[in-house]
């Protein structure tokens, strides 16, 4: 009996075995036929000469060009050369959103030799934590009906439901309602993932007027009063252009159209939705004034615009004629744009080559406002690559009364700048819309993400403050401030940009 068990089990054993060879022959044959065909593919195609000349082996050049993206910032970087974002700034934010230490040891691996480096002067005698005070209320749009007023400096940049996906709306959204600060919508109108938190919103107006237009396009007042009854939505922007692609309208690829943006926007399901270039009832600085003033009078809101500064004249012009009408006909507040900004998706050359730095534009821009007395009266919103307090305390310190940042917050979502943002492929689930790669995006979690990254720059920027010597940020101005040149010597903003001394009458 035991004898046939045993001859039972050795011809199962030895079936399994031969099962497992054939197998293995099969799959190795497949294989082989596989490479086979690729190399008679490559050796005769004429349009890839990688591959004509590297038959199957080419074909990993573009495999590994695409994790390149992926794996180039933890293996190959170093930590302060990557663009757009190098390793140490994309770190700080990580950990600040994480709520971890901060802390450094050594020394700084920043080259403080560069032209064009920001140095902070720090006082003899900084301020101590006890005369420390909060940030103040600022007041934006006091003649309206319902003006804002809100004491923070940082806050969430422009991003549309498309360009980013629904848990990570729904993250931004709880983290802005925790931290305290301001979600600007974007230009692809206002979603319920924006409104469950109860956060403060900023109606984005592109140039498609999505969300509040009407069949053939235009705005629309009744949809625009429906917005402003979300007590919610305490400003409204007039997007002119954006600092990556000035010049040209937003960009969402058809694969990101799903039923519901369509349905948020007022398109067609699955459809591109390209934005045009500029808006078409806005073609000279009176109908800006114009369209700022119809906005403000249907909602009773605080109504200004974002633009990246690029032909300075048409501001100048702007200013003369709200001189002509009166100071009650400004914006409310101008949101400023840098050519370094980012964005989902945008034509390389207009990415590279178009539009002014924050650097040049934002001085010149405080300045100008200044000289027409309008300083007072127009608040001033700084965007664009502004992540680490040493940058958002640059652009107070150039008069910036708010920072905006998108970026910033996406790394606290946990993106890791694999630049598929328009491809519906990130990895993340920030800009995707795909089930499978939305389910790693847990809102809740992000969400104290978000807020934590709010409150730790808030507070990055205070440290930098109080060793200048004054008790808020706020308070930091030019003199504050010293630039590195090319002879390697510093000077002070306050010399390359002199604070106007008089005011144009």
């Amino acid at each position: 009996m035991t004898d046939s068990i045993n001859i039972i089990s050795d011809t199962f054993v030895f079936k399994a075995i031969g099962l497992m060879a054939v197998t293995f022959v099969l799959t190795v044959g497949v294989l082989l036929l596989a490479i086979a065909v690729m190399y008679v593919v490559d050796i005769t195609q004429s349009k890839q000469a990688i591959r004509r000349n590297y038959p199957v082996i080419g074909r990993f050049r573009y495999l590994f060009e695409h994790l390149g993206g992926f794996f180039r910032q933890y293996f190959f970087a170093m930590d302060r050369e990557e663009l757009p974002f190098n390793r140490a700034e994309r770190s700080w934010v990580y950990r600040a959103a994480k709520n971890v230490d901060r802390t450094l040891a050594f020394g700084s691996t920043r080259d403080l030799t560069p032209t064009g480096t920001v140095l902070f002067l720090n006082s003899a005698f900084p301020t101590l934590s006890e005369d420390a005070v909060d940030a103040a209320l600022v007041t934006v749009g006091q003649n309206c009906r319902h003006p804002y007023l809100t004491n923070s400096l940082f806050n969430i940049s422009a991003m549309s439901y498309g360009a980013l996906s629904a848990p990570a709306i729904r993250a931004l959204s709880q983290g802005a309602a925790k931290a305290g600060c301001w979600l600007n919508t974007g230009e692809g109108g206002v979603s319920e993932h924006h409104l469950h938190s109860g956060a403060d919103l900023v109606f984005q107006i592109g140039t498609a007027k999505y969300g509040v237009r009407d069949t053939d396009g235009n705005l629309c007042d009744h949809k625009l009063k429906a917005i402003a009854n979300h007590q919610q939505v305490k400003m409204f922007e007039i997007k002119l252009s954006q600092g990556a692609k000035p010049g040209k309208g937003g960009m969402l690829p058809g694969t990101k159209v799903s039923d519901e943006i369509a349905h948020v926007r007022g398109i067609n399901s699955g459809q591109s939705s390209i934005s045009p270039n500029g808006h078409p009832d806005i073609r000279s600085s009176a109908e800006l004034l114009n369209m700022i003033e119809r906005i403000r009078r249907v909602t009773g809101k605080p109504t200004g615009f974002k633009c990246v500064l690029g032909d300075q004249e048409w501001l100048i012009d702007l200013f003369k004629l709200i001189k002509v009408r009166g100071i009650n006909s400004a914006p409310d507040f101008i949101t400023l744009d840098s050519a370094d900004g980012g964005t989902g998706a945008a034509p390389q050359p207009l990415l590279d080559y178009v539009g002014l730095r924050l650097t040049e534009s934002l001085p010149w821009l405080v300045d100008r406002l200044v000289e027409h007395g309008l300083r007072q009266r127009v608040k001033v919103i700084a965007s664009g690559k502004l992540i680490a307090p040493s940058k958002v305390a640059w652009a107070l310190a150039n008069g910036a009364d708010f920072i905006n940042s998108a970026r910033g917050f996406m790394f606290a979502l946990g993106c890791i700048q694999a630049l598929q943002c328009h491809k519906n492929t990130c990895p993340t689930g920030i800009t995707t819309h795909d089930p499978k790669l939305q389910r790693g995006l847990n809102p809740l979690d992000k969400s104290e993400r978000v807020a934590q990254y709010q409150k730790n720059m808030t507070y990055g920027v205070g440290l930098i403050a109080h060793s200048c010597g004054v008790p808020e940020a706020r308070q930091l101005n030019r003199k504050h401030v010293r630039i590195v040149e090319a002879s390697g010597r510093s000077k002070s903003l306050a010399d390359i940009y002199p604070e106007p001394l008089r005011i144009i009458d």
